[in-house]
């Protein structure tokens, strides 16, 4: 009736407000409804037991809500829930009292339980008459909300389910759910939960048509709001938490004041929610949102973008690896056909790839037929015709009669029963460049398919997904941008001129402009042939580069904005908060997307370490990432922004201060306010933050509760070396947390700061996860650090740290933890002082005689990566040593490990380990001692990627046991590793390995090198002291392949 009378009073927006929201709360009341009823019905089945004494009016009341909710559309949508809830609570009331019950003692508790419970269905009772309709009586139906599904990732990178629910609600929900079945609420309190977890279930199979389609700038904004609304959600809810921890420490059973008093501010931050996401959910975008031309500028829709011609030949030393990984898939034992598709962007290089392997040796030798047809962009079936005949053509040199016009039948069956009883026959290797508009590509796969003789096809494809009937038989090579020196490489070999010495330092500008596409970096090199090899003119065309990245770049983008999921944008966007001219190492950006839940585990035993390195690499194989520095096993180790994304999202930003819609500053704020939510701090004089951190502390309260009041991250680049630098962030921490402010951060990320002073109040930001403090060489941790409860990582490396708070047992939460080797830090971890058996990560850690390591640190079962250094005491070291090889042998989820035997002046001493063979996750190993067992190098893990060995002292040459390890990359023998004279590589030997250091092996004299030995090696490097090494003349023929380093060592 209201709304009738406004659209009669022409107040049509008002009434279409009312109207979204009484649709949105008939929405949660159904859906509470149907919870509830259906967990009547579970307990009905399962447990009838527990209704003893009060079925008939339980089931009445259940009758009630059926019926009402079915004949009225739940239009009394307050009261039915209302009442609702309080069903809830006596079918929870009814189970506790059975399990009452059952327990010895249990009497007074059940006695308790059946007043409340008598109480409560004498309150509904009352309630029902009084619901519009209740005296209605009439069959009803079961109506069972329906749950959002799990988006499907495809096969093509492995990495696991990630949709809209799984990042923004799913945390809340979990921890709603886990409160309400664990936790023994008030009555008012529990509703209040249960209103945001409906709202929040209603929400999802909206969210799940949203991931599907392209959202605007107003739908990113909605959706923003609600992260942010479900991040204060799940801070809530961990101190509601938290403090009822503490309350039950006071006393066995808490302070009955305190605990009602958190209860009531719990259901009052609950009910705050709720109106926030209620009103969300009125206000949500509709779901067909069509890309707006106008408000992504160039990214209208993707662009072809032709082949670039150019006169260079390929180079292999820039997809050197790429090659290698290409001809294992087609050399592979696996007799069944398949395809490897090459994908990536425009003029990422994936013809240049494809000719590469093409000419191959080891290619040519293995497929004695090969094609490679010229296509077209046209779908005329003339043309595929003819793209057929060239196969055969290439394939068998078979000739047909050609019929002009149209084509006949006859022919195109002929053509392919010749073609399927040539490939039965004969292994062969056919090229195919974007057959998308091939009409006999269906046929053809076909044809290929009923071979077994290990026939392949390389598939070019700029697009990032398979169709369906590829997707069994294809090992797809998603092609990535080039790293940094793989850039430099081609833009060298591209160059038609020598490269004067003074324009050496514009290396560094290049790589970083190209954002490590070959087309422009082959683009860039032909122009600057033309020029004078001046700063000036090379300077003025890379500028005129920056200006025409936009058409190469403008797909990218596109594909960024249309197809990519909202938690990976969030992922990507995270990158944009670093600074624009440095590299960002992979562990600090792993560990902080998941301190700040950007990624979500989809199963109990999926690290979120493991998601949010997939995520990573998907970005990196769809060139949105680039990949700028590589470890010597291959690993990434820095990622950045390519060069074009990072300019035009800046410009972006700069436009819209332009227009005054923001104060200027490079942190992230919240959607639609000027509050901070990720602050950065970049040293720029112009962001309104500077002041508020390094304007001497002039600013007031008022202003620093404005912007940084719910502030959940903080990250400082400010890398300057001043003793008034010290001051200025332990002072900016001091005065926010006093004012109340920081109070829900997670991360707190300091890296390369210069000693930052940290506060003793440190201790109060309970909900910090990541303290980042490596090469701040900072000398001492605040004692409050124990209070850090939800503390993740804590990263403390290449710091001045001697001591550790016995205290910092207490973290509970720790994965993550990096101490500093070069002080000797001690982790005196014993069951009195706490657990940290959530470690994943212990680096530096060093054990004396004094660390107890059993009982203790042998407790720490589930570490990845360990790395430690243990001390030179003969006779007190004994034992100790002994319960450190036993600990290691039990550590079964070992990844990497790194163990040093040392004397007083870091020198190596006497190791011991026992055979790692057991060790299957384990690929990684750094030894530096003199090993006691030398057999321990024939018992390596053949999962092992990357070893070091130094000071071993062997005697007998490692190679031929090493040789076997089947995947080993890297393989660096330091000084005093090997006392030997000789060293031989036999025949197949190292298959995989990529990089051998061989330092200060002075005794060396004769090594030698089977052919068919070290194939796939590219990187020596050898340090000599006293003698020249003689190289063998096996890997001399190799160059310019092998890149060989000769040096004196220093």
């Amino acid at each position: 009736m209201e709304k009738m009378r406004m659209i009669e009073e022409g107040r049509n927006e008002e009434a279409r407000e009312i109207f979204r929201k009484l649709e949105n709360t008939r929405g949660v009341a159904e859906l509470a409804v149907s919870r509830v009823v259906e967990k009547f019905n579970v307990v009905l089945i399962q447990e009838p037991g527990v209704l003893g004494g009060v079925e008939e009016e339980v089931q009445w009341i259940q009758r009630k809500l059926m019926r009402l909710g079915v004949i009225h559309g739940y239009d009394f949508t307050e009261e039915l829930m209302d009442v609702a809830y309080d069903f809830e609570d006596v079918i929870d009331d009814l189970v506790l009292r059975s399990a009452a019950k059952q327990r010895r003692g249990g009497n007074w508790e059940r006695c308790i339980l059946v007043i409340r419970i008598h109480k409560k269905l004498e309150m509904i009772k009352s309630k029902i008459p009084h619901l519009p309709g209740a005296q209605v009586d009439v069959p009803c139906s079961s109506r069972i909300p329906k749950y959002l599904e799990e988006m499907e990732w495809s096969p093509l990178f492995s990495i696991p389910s990630q949709n809209l629910e799984d990042t923004v609600v799913s945390p809340v929900k979990e921890k709603l759910s886990a409160l309400l079945d664990l936790m023994a609420l008030h009555p008012n309190t529990k509703k209040a939960a249960r209103r945001v977890l409906d709202e929040l279930e209603l929400l999802s199979s909206f969210l799940k048509g949203l991931e599907l389609v392209y959202l605007d700038d107003k739908a990113v904004v909605w959706m923003e709001k609600l992260s942010d609304v479900s991040l204060s959600a799940v801070v809530v809810i961990e101190d509601f938490i938290n403090n009822n921890q503490q309350l039950r420490k006071k006393s066995w059973m808490g302070s009955p004041f305190g605990k009602s008093k958190s209860q009531h501010d719990f259901g009052m931050k609950m009910d705050q929610i709720y109106a926030k996401i209620q009103e969300l959910s009125i206000s949500k975008p509709e779901k067909a949102t069509q890309m707006q031309g106008q408000s992504r500028e160039f990214i209208k829709s993707e662009k072809h973008i032709p082949p670039q011609q150019t006169t260079q030949d390929p180079h292999l030393a820039s997809f050197d690896d790429d090659v290698h990984a290409m001809t294992t898939r087609l050399l592979a034992a696996d007799k069944s056909f398949r395809v490897i598709p090459i994908m990536g962007m425009e003029g990422i290089g994936k013809t240049t790839l494809a000719k590469l392997i093409f000419h191959n040796k080891a290619v040519v030798d293995h497929f004695p037929f090969r094609a490679w047809p010229s296509t077209t962009a046209s779908s005329s079936i003339g043309d595929s015709r003819q793209i057929l005949l060239d196969i055969i053509k290439q394939l068998m040199n078979y000739k047909m009669r050609v019929t002009r016009g149209a084509v006949v039948s006859s022919e195109h069956e002929e053509m392919m029963k010749k073609l399927k009883a040539f490939l039965i026959d004969n292994r062969s290797l056919i090229v195919m460049d974007d057959p998308s508009n091939f009409c006999y590509w269906d046929g053809l796969l076909r044809v290929l398919a009923d071979t077994s003789n290990r026939s392949r096809m390389i598939w070019i494809t700029r697009k990032m997904s398979l169709p369906p009937n590829l997707k069994t038989r294809s090992d797809p090579h998603p092609l990535r941008l080039r790293a940094d020196e793989e850039s430099w490489a081609l833009f060298t070999h591209a160059l038609k001129v020598r490269i004067p010495s003074e324009l050496q330092e514009l290396k560094e500008k290049i790589v970083r402009i190209c954002g490590g596409l070959p087309l422009l970096i082959v683009k860039l090199a032909e122009a600057l042939s033309q020029k004078d090899a001046t700063i000036e003119e090379w300077s003025r065309a890379l500028q005129q580069l920056c200006h025409d990245q936009e058409q190469v770049w403008s797909n990218t983008l596109c594909r960024i904005y249309k197809d990519l999921s909202l938690y990976m944008r969030r992922c990507l966007f995270s990158l944009t908060l670093f600074p624009h001219d440095s590299d960002t190492p992979t562990r600090r950006l792993i560990t902080l997307w998941v301190a700040e839940d950007l990624v979500q585990t989809e199963g109990r035993n999926e690290a979120p370490e493991d998601v949010a390195e997939s995520c990573l690499n998907l970005l990196i194989a769809q060139g949105m990432v680039q990949l700028s520095k590589k470890k010597l096993n291959g690993n990434v180790k820095t990622v950045r922004l390519p060069d074009a994304l990072t300019q035009y999202w800046l410009s972006k930003a700069q436009r819209a201060r332009a227009l005054g819609d923001h104060i200027y500053t490079r942190s992230e704020l919240f959607p639609g306010n000027d509050m901070i939510r990720r602050l950065v701090d970049h040293l720029d004089r112009d962001d309104i933050t500077f002041d508020h951190i390094h304007g001497g502390g002039h600013t007031s309260s008022t202003s620093l509760t404005r912007y940084y009041q719910d502030v959940f991250s903080f990250r400082s680049f400010d890398t300057r070396k001043k003793i008034e630098q010290e001051e200025e962030i332990g002072d900016f921490l001091r005065r926010c947390i006093s004012s109340s402010c920081f109070l829900s951060l997670w991360v707190l990320d300091l890296e390369n700061v210069y000693k930052p002073k940290l506060p003793e109040t440190l201790g109060e930001l309970t909900q910090l996860r990541y303290l980042g403090l490596r090469s701040t060489f900072l000398e001492k941790l605040p004692s409050s650090i124990s209070n850090l409860r939800n503390l993740q990582t804590l990263d403390i490396k290449h710091t001045n740290i001697k001591t550790l708070p016995i205290s910092i047992c207490k973290l509970q939460q720790l994965r993550h933890f990096y101490l500093s080797e070069g002080y000797r830090s001690k982790l005196m971890l014993r069951p009195s002082t706490g657990s940290l058996t959530s470690l994943q990560t212990l680096c530096g850690l060093f054990v004396d005689e004094e660390t107890p390591v059993r009982d203790g640190l042998n407790r720490l079962l589930n570490l990845r990566k360990l790395g430690l250094a243990m001390s030179s005491q003969p006779k007190a070291m004994s034992s100790q040593v002994q319960a450190v090889t036993d600990w290691i042998l039990n550590l079964k989820h070992l990844q990497s490990l790194r163990v040093k035997s040392i004397d007083d002046n870091n020198q190596p001493w006497d190791l011991k380990l026992k055979p790692l063979t057991g060790h299957q996750n384990l690929s990684c190993i750094f030894l530096f001692g003199r090993l006691r067992n030398p057999s321990i190098v024939s018992q390596f893990p053949p999962s092992l990627i990357d070893l070091t060995l130094s000071g071993s002292e062997l005697t007998k040459d490692p190679m031929k046991s090493l040789g076997k390890l089947p995947n080993l990359r890297s393989l660096k023998l330091f000084a005093k590793s090997y006392l030997g004279k000789s060293m031989h590589c036999s025949l197949g030997g190292f298959p995989q390995l990529r990089v051998l250091k061989l330092w200060k092996l002075d005794q060396l004299e004769d090594w030698k090198v089977e052919k068919g030995a070290l194939q796939a090696l590219r990187d020596l490097e050898i340090r000599y002291s006293e003698r020249t090494p003689m190289l063998p003349e096996e890997l001399l023929d190799r160059s310019p392949l092998l890149k060989i380093d000769v040096k004196l060592a220093q």
